[in-house]
């Protein structure tokens, strides 16, 4: 494989991954070319003033021992009490590994983080996923209890045997009533569209193994027992315990694997946009560049190709021979597109409500999910419980207020000013915050960030049959694939994909696998 060359379209975690797999498993030179400014993707870290904001909450979590151990070869677990853990008199588990760095005298390192995440509806905190216990029966009453489990019940009876809806999906699993409650606002909110508009591959991709069921012997084998291992392999990733955090947001992890590609020979050039494929013989041959603003042009040869790019602008680039149904299905492939606007704090109007003790009395939560069906706001990241090394002066509270929307409609078109001043006032309406107590703001737009199981996807087998057949193209990550993966399944995607090229190995199946074989289930 000597003086071969691989073209990786994008520097997310995925296109990253297939860089570093490459100089460390091959002699291919991996040159990456990216077309923001910035590293990461939207697993980037934002700094804003010396605030850090994470697009979106990562946690570094994976039932993948090979995910987990590529991320701990980065950088190690902490082995002493941060200052958040001494401040909660917290007990972590220690590295095994003589010497495990201070995370108050090395940057380089995973936290161990307690996760929780609760929804906000009502004007009240339920459990999240949604608990059979005396919060949840003093929230919502004894009837709407009762109604809940006599339609649990009914559903177990007489299920849905055809799912064809995420509508249906979610019903077979939680019950009429509860997905009326719980989860058809909420999802409507973050797509944008009705349920039974959207397939049902979404639930299996993201929840595929919870279930009322489940939840509950989660609960009560907490009580009895408590899963304390980083690894909690016997946990469903929608209820686990604890997760890994880089110190300074999940950006640094991936400048940090950014600076060993470059370090070990590999290229990587930001604000280079991929503009034209070129197809010969069931091959890509080379692909055409936009370099910066001025927009020239370059033409770039190389032996593989990885794409993380839209597939649905990878199609279209495609220079030569696309079949019309192929473009058909890609123009119509749909996308959620995600604002979040970061607000610094005096205090949070909203308080501590749990019996554990929490950093300056700031609610435990890493982040909420706001059921309230009178804003727009989606959810909320407080950043100070990701890691309050995110936060530049730890008296002030600094949270990330999230929205779904789509490019170009009314909520993205708004000024970052109009934007911003919404968005505190619809946080204030719900008294989670004074706006009195707001000391600086900024917003974020990411275009692209979830891939839409609606639109033409119900035919998304077809774009999928075509790219099959150009052996030396490989789609992965999440818009590589246009499939909602987590991160680790995104790195996963590259991971195959490289072992692919290693055993000379042209099918593409075991890439598409991931996140769907029984190996990589989330439950």
């Amino acid at each position: 494989m000597s003086g071969k060359k691989a073209v990786i379209i994008g520097a997310g975690p995925a296109g990253l991954t297939a860089a570093y797999e490459l100089l460390h498993r091959t002699d291919i030179k991996p040159v990456v070319y990216e077309m923001t400014s910035d590293i990461g993707g939207i697993s980037k870290t934002v700094n804003y003033k010396g605030n850090r904001m994470d697009i979106g909450g990562h946690r570094f979590f994976s039932k993948s021992d090979r995910v987990m151990n590529w991320w701990l070869n980065i950088f190690p677990v902490q082995g002493a009490p941060s200052r958040d853990d001494l401040i909660l008199k917290r007990k972590i588990p220690l590295s095994t590994k003589p010497g495990a760095p201070d995370p108050e005298k090395v940057d380089r390192l995973m936290l161990v983080r307690n996760r929780l995440s609760r929804i906000f509806f009502l004007r009240k905190f339920f459990d999240y996923p949604i608990s059979l216990n005396l919060n949840t029966f003093s929230n919502l009453g004894i009837v709407k209890i009762c109604k809940i489990g006599f339609s649990y019940i009914h559903v177990k009876v007489f299920p849905i045997r055809n799912e064809q809806s995420l509508e249906d999906f979610l019903i077979n699993r939680f019950g009429k009533e509860l997905y009326t409650i719980f989860f058809k606002d909420y999802t409507e909110k973050v797509w944008g569209v009705p349920c039974e508009l959207i397939s049902a591959g979404w639930g299996a991709q993201r929840i595929k193994g919870l279930s009322v069921t489940k939840a509950l012997l989660h609960a009560v084998k907490q009580m009895v027992r408590k899963d304390t291992s980083i690894e909690q392999k016997d946990t469903e990733t929608t209820l686990i315990e604890q997760f890994l955090y880089p110190k300074y947001g999940p950006g640094q992890m991936w400048e940090e694997v950014a600076e060993i590609v470059r370090q070990k020979g590999g290229e990587i050039y930001l604000q280079h946009e991929i503009t034209g494929l070129t197809i010969q013989n069931n091959q890509v041959t080379s692909v055409e560049v936009s370099v910066g603003d001025e927009g020239k042009k370059e033409v770039v040869q190389a032996d593989y190709f990885f794409s993380t790019m839209p597939i649905k602008d990878l199609i279209v680039s495609v220079q030569n021979g696309v079949p019309e149904r192929v473009l058909e299905v890609a123009s119509g492939l749909m996308y959620r597109d995600f604002i979040t606007v970061g607000l610094l704090l005096k205090k949070l109007k909203i308080q501590n409500q749990t019996r554990q003790k929490t950093i300056n009395n700031i609610v435990p939560d890493n982040w909420i999910y706001i059921q309230e069906r009178d804003v727009r706001l989606g959810r909320l990241q407080i950043f100070n419980n990701w890691s309050s090394y995110m936060v530049k002066d730890p008296d002030t509270v600094w949270i990330g207020l999230e929205y779904f929307c789509n490019e170009g409609d009314e909520l993205w078109s708004q000024s970052d000013e109009d934007f911003i001043r919404f968005a505190i006032q619809e946080c204030a309406s719900i008294h989670i915050i004074e706006e009195s107590d707001v000391l600086d703001a900024t917003i974020i737009r990411m275009p692209k960030t979830y891939p839409g199981y609606f639109g033409t996807y119900d035919r998304f087998q077809e774009i999928q049959d075509y790219i099959e057949k150009y052996t030396n193209l490989f789609l992965i990550g999440r818009n590589g694939m246009h499939k909602y993966n987590n991160q680790d399944h995104s790195m996963l995607t590259a991971m195959v994909a490289v072992d692919n090229i290693v055993a000379g190995e042209f099918s593409k199946e075991n890439i598409w696998a991931v996140n769907t074989e029984e190996e990589y289930h989330e439950g």
